[in-house]
C-alpha cells in the first residue's frame, strides 16, 4: 500500500472504532475499504475483524461506568454466550461460500432495525403482560439467550450490522436504559471478535499491515465513541442507530 492508501486505512479504522461504540455498524465503512484496496474478501474480512478489536476495546472502558449498572450474571451471561457462538460463525465463514449468509444478512438487520425502533413500545407492553408488571426485566430469558448466541454467530461470520443486532435483542430482552445497552453491546461484539480473531491468525490468511494500520484508527475511534454514544439523547440515538442499519442494509442489497 501506498502513503495515502496508510491513511486511509487508519482513518476508516478511526470512524469505525467511533461507529462500533455507538450506531454498531463499523465493517459497513472499514471492510468496503479494504476491498478496494484489493485485499481478498476473506482475507479483508479477517483482517477486518483483527484490526477492529482495538476499537472495541477502548469503547468498552470508555462505557465502563455503563457495564457497572448491569447485573454482573446478565454481563457474565452476554460475553459467554457472544463468544462461543462465535466459533460458529468462524466455521461458516470458512465453510460456506461467501453469497450465502451474505443475502441474508441485509434483511436481519432491516429487521432488527425495526425492532430498535419500536423496542420501548415492545418493552412496555412485555412489561404488561408479565407476572411482575411493574418490575424491571434484569435476567435473561430463553429467547434472549438464543438471540443473543444468533448474534454472536453472526458476529464471528461478518458482523456488519452485529451491533444494530445486539442492540435489539438486548434492548428488547432487558430493561435497562440504552447507553448501558450501548456499553453491553460493544463489550459482547468484543468477546465475540476475540475469540474469532484468536482463531483466524492461526487457520486464516492476515493482512497484518491493514490490520495495524486499522486498530491504530480505531482504538482512539472506538473510546471517543463511547464519551459520544453517552451523551446523545436516547431517542436521537435509537433514530441513528436505525438510520445507520437501514443504510448498512440497502449497501449491503446493491
Amino acid at each position: 500500500m501506498t502513503g495515502p492508501e496508510h491513511l486511509a486505512v487508519v482513518a476508516a479504522g478511526l470512524g469505525a472504532g467511533i461507529l462500533t461504540s455507538t450506531v454498531g455498524v463499523a465493517s459497513l465503512l472499514s471492510f468496503p475499504v479494504l476491498i478496494a484496496l484489493g485485499i481478498p474478501p476473506v482475507v479483508a474480512n479477517v483482517s477486518n475483524t483483527i484490526g477492529l478489536l482495538p476499537g472495541a476495546l477502548s469503547g468498552s472502558f470508555g462505557y465502563r461506568r455503563e457495564l457497572r449498572e448491569v447485573p454482573r450474571s446478565v454481563t457474565i451471561a452476554v460475553v459467554v454466550i457472544c463468544a462461543v457462538g462465535s466459533i460458529g460463525g468462524v466455521v461458516l465463514l470458512l465453510a460456506l461460500p461467501p453469497g450465502v449468509f451474505a443475502a441474508l444478512a441485509p434483511w436481519l438487520i432491516l429487521f432488527t432495525c425495526l425492532i430498535v425502533g419500536v423496542q420501548p413500545r415492545i418493552s412496555r407492553w412485555l412489561r404488561a403482560r408479565s407476572d411482575h408488571p411493574h418490575g424491571l426485566r434484569t435476567s435473561m430469558s430463553p429467547a434472549t439467550y438464543f438471540f443473543t448466541a444468533l448474534t454472536g454467530v453472526y458476529g464471528g461470520y461478518f458482523g456488519a450490522g452485529a451491533g444494530v443486532m445486539m442492540m435489539a435483542v438486548l434492548g428488547l430482552g432487558l430493561d435497562l436504559e440504552l447507553r448501558v445497552v450501548n456499553g453491553l453491546k460493544t463489550l459482547s461484539l468484543l468477546a465475540a471478535n476475540v475469540v474469532a480473531g484468536s482463531i483466524f491468525v492461526v487457520i486464516a490468511d492476515v493482512d497484518w499491515t491493514a490490520a495495524a494500520l486499522l486498530a491504530a484508527g480505531s482504538i482512539v475511534g472506538g473510546y471517543v465513541g463511547s464519551h459520544i454514544g453517552r451523551r446523545i439523547p436516547g431517542g436521537l440515538l435509537r433514530t441513528l442507530i436505525v438510520i445507520a442499519g437501514i443504510t448498512a442494509a440497502i449497501l449491503m442489497l446493491r
